[in-house]
């Protein structure tokens, strides 16, 4: 191994033990002490109850973990967005599971959380997975309402969701495991089977201080809406446990039960390790993300045996595109090439950028796998679309537009997974979030933003100059060097991996090592879903 190799491999496993300590921090939730409070109420926390509810050393994945990160900071911060989203196996069935973290402002939703269980119920419908909702929350988060009570994608959207899931035959269970109150009421009422626990759950549409003051009755929770009213008076819950446990081993149960699914039939085979190492990708990704390195290295280290078949190899060398299986799942690949390469003609291409002929290729490839009910898995690592005269006289922005077209209209599951660079519209291309990937992940040595730092910083320096200048100011060399860096330090923290994780741009944040993991769990979800379109591109200018 050379000198580079061992910076790289340092530098990101700093990135990795960054992202091991942020992991920890988060998945405290409110802190210790709220979890110790939550507790002595005869509780589990929200991921207590999932771990107990998935089945022993079983896989799962984390869906949003950094959600609300570093957000709400003037309402004392969000951690996770105070819900936990998981997908795992209960009794062997693949299952999304939604738990309220009643630790953070007890579980009230911020716009953040609302975000959140969308996604979830999103990835649910998608993937048409059995969706579990563990239900502890106290509502919307009053001084933010207008943030999250009354827009189209806001607190309502859930409860549409679940009808339109009850329709679709997507199973949903709802186990009420503390408050469940005014409008969030709604929500395991509108699951198929609605569970309870004993003295510590409770729904009601109004508590007994809102009844009192509405009507001037006084009663208390408990009998308002606890467990007993519900299952024995009104009938609006179908189960009463004891304690948590008994609740979700109810839901095992329930769960266990279930039917088979109706399959899409993505071909898998026996399941082959990578033969190259996979802890080599820490050395081969550089520290810059203005380094160049080779693609097909990582490849190789993501792909079972290490094999995979070119499709077009010699043509359009800054995307590759190829056929591969990821634990056992067929896959077609379409990444992006981060090496200089030298064309047939003798032309140089930039490592990262898409040509003409490469934004032509993958083009080709995707309606290729579409045609053949191969998965895709985008690979990013992107500057943009090429630039200047001859790109343009030579059509970029059509052959660039097709590409856009073919990702946009793709019927089968797409996954993205942001390796370093995600800018400008090479985001759109290499199946951004607004293109509907079943999941998105980043690693660590990811960056999203319309442009680099570097770039931007000095785009909005030009503008921050000119409009001093009109106001008579004078640029020293030294004042001009302070803005810069001012400027390109507020932007860095835009483009950060965490910054976009926080907002859900990206599903998380994930060790690299974790990523055939994410796709095979991925794959199986959409397995669940089979192909109801057909694969059109529609009108296409040739």
């Amino acid at each position: 191994m050379d000198i580079n190799f061992n910076k790289n491999e340092d530098y990101n496993k700093l990135l990795l033990s960054e992202l091991n300590n942020r992991l920890a921090k988060v998945s405290l939730g409110g802190g210790k002490s709220r979890i110790e409070k939550h507790h002595a109420k005869g509780k589990m926390t929200a991921r207590e109850r999932i771990d107990y509810l998935f089945d022993a050393k079983s896989k799962s994945i984390e869906i949003a973990t950094f959600a609300g990160e570093d957000m709400y900071i003037e309402h004392g911060g969000c951690p996770s967005g105070g819900v936990v989203v998981k997908i795992g196996y209960v009794k062997g069935k693949q299952c999304i599971v939604v738990a309220n973290d009643a630790t953070v402002k007890a579980g009230a939703w911020f716009p953040i959380t609302g975000k959140k269980n969308l996604r979830a119920q999103e990835i649910a419908i998608e993937n048409r997975l059995p969706i579990i909702y563990l239900v502890d929350s106290a509502g919307v988060y009053l001084p933010m309402q207008d943030e999250i009570f009354p827009d189209k994608e806001h607190f309502g959207r859930i409860f549409r969701n679940n009808a339109i899931m009850s329709s679709m035959g997507i199973t949903q269970i709802a186990a009420v495991m503390g408050s469940c109150v005014a409008g969030g009421a709604y929500l395991p009422i509108m699951s198929d089977e609605a569970l309870i626990v004993d003295k510590t759950g409770s729904i009601f549409l109004a508590g007994s201080y809102l009844v009192k003051a509405a009507i001037g009755e006084s009663i208390d929770n408990e009998t308002l809406g606890g467990a007993t009213t519900h299952c024995e008076i009104s009938g609006v819950t179908d189960y009463k446990a004891k304690d948590d446990a008994n609740a979700l081993d109810t839901i095992k149960s329930i769960i266990d039960k279930i039917g088979d699914y109706d399959k899409a039939g993505f071909n898998r085979s026996e399941i082959k390790k990578p033969k190259e190492n996979p802890e080599d990708i820490y050395g081969i990704i550089p520290k810059s993300r203005a380094d160049q390195y080779d693609m097909y290295e990582i490849i190789k280290r993501l792909v079972d045996n290490s094999e995979f078949d070119e499709y077009k190899a010699g043509y359009g060398q800054t995307i590759i595109t190829c056929y591969a299986r990821i634990d056992g799942w067929a896959v077609g690949i379409v990444a992006n090439q981060r090496k200089l390469v030298k064309t047939k003609k003798g032309e140089m291409q930039f490592g990262g950028v898409i040509y003409n002929d490469s934004a032509d290729k993958a083009t080709r490839f995707i309606a290729n796998c579409n045609q053949k009910k191969i998965p895709l898995i985008f690979l990013q690592d992107v500057t943009g679309f090429m630039v200047g005269s001859k790109s343009e006289h030579g059509g970029i922005i059509k052959d660039g537009a097709k590409m856009v077209n073919a990702v946009s209209n793709s019927v089968v599951p797409k996954f993205t997974i942001i390796i370093g660079n995600s800018y400008g519209a090479g985001n759109y291309a290499m199946c951004g979030k607004a293109y509907d990937p079943r999941l998105i992940v980043a690693w660590p040595s990811a960056e999203l933003a319309v442009m680099s730092g570097n770039s931007a910083a000095k785009v909005l320096l030009q503008i921050e100059k000119a409009s001093l200048e009109k106001k008579g100011e004078k640029i020293t060399p030294e004042k001009e060097a302070e803005l810069f860096n001012k400027i390109k330090d507020r932007y860095d923290n835009q483009v950060s991996p965490y910054y976009a994780a926080s907002r859900i741009w990206t599903d998380g944040i994930i060790d690299p090592l974790d990523t055939r993991k994410w796709i095979s769990m991925g794959i199986e979800a959409a397995n669940h879903s089979p192909i109801e379109k057909q694969f059109n591109l529609g009108v296409l200018q040739v």
